[in-house]
């Protein structure tokens, strides 16, 4: 059984730019219940099919399969629209791994970061660009994004 972990953080600032080059993830949701999501990612050409259990904490379960490309574009065309578009950007910090997430479309302005850990109550350095965390904040799952942008909270 697979867990995933996660914490979410926004940004003080862009000092971690100098870091990192990104990704292009597109992504979209076949099912947003709060018990259950179901996702695909599509991430340079490989596409990926996602099943997330419900949020717990900071945990939940988390199980995820490599699909082929051209089926995971039909399935981005079935996902609730619009689809999210971001890039990713993975920096190193104190032994782990930090994921920036900086959205385009209709979350534009949104810049998200995520470290994934190994139990809840795990310690770990915040790097000094790390600012307030919004892991509670259900406004900010990636999921939440599709029915609700980030351009329509202002």
């Amino acid at each position: 059984m697979a867990k995933e972990i996660e914490r979410k953080f926004l940004l003080k600032d862009d000092s971690w730019r100098a870091l990192a080059e990104g990704t292009e993830y597109r992504q979209g949701y076949l099912s947003t219940d709060k018990k259950r999501t179901v996702r695909v990612r599509t991430i340079n050409e490989k596409g990926f099919l996602t099943v997330k259990g419900e949020t717990i904490g900071a945990s939940r379960l988390e199980f995820e399969y490599e699909i082929p490309w051209d089926e995971a574009l039909e399935l981005l065309n079935l996902c609730k629209q619009p689809v999210i578009e971001k890039k990713r950007y993975k920096i190193e910090h104190d032994n782990l791994t930090w994921e920036i997430d900086e959205f385009y479309g209709v979350n534009n302005g949104l810049i998200l970061a995520e470290i994934e850990l190994e139990a809840e109550g795990q310690q770990f350095e915040k790097p000094e660009w790390i600012g307030t965390e919004v892991t509670h904040d259900a406004r900010y799952y990636n999921s939440n994004l599709t029915e609700n942008p980030f351009t329509k909270w202002h």
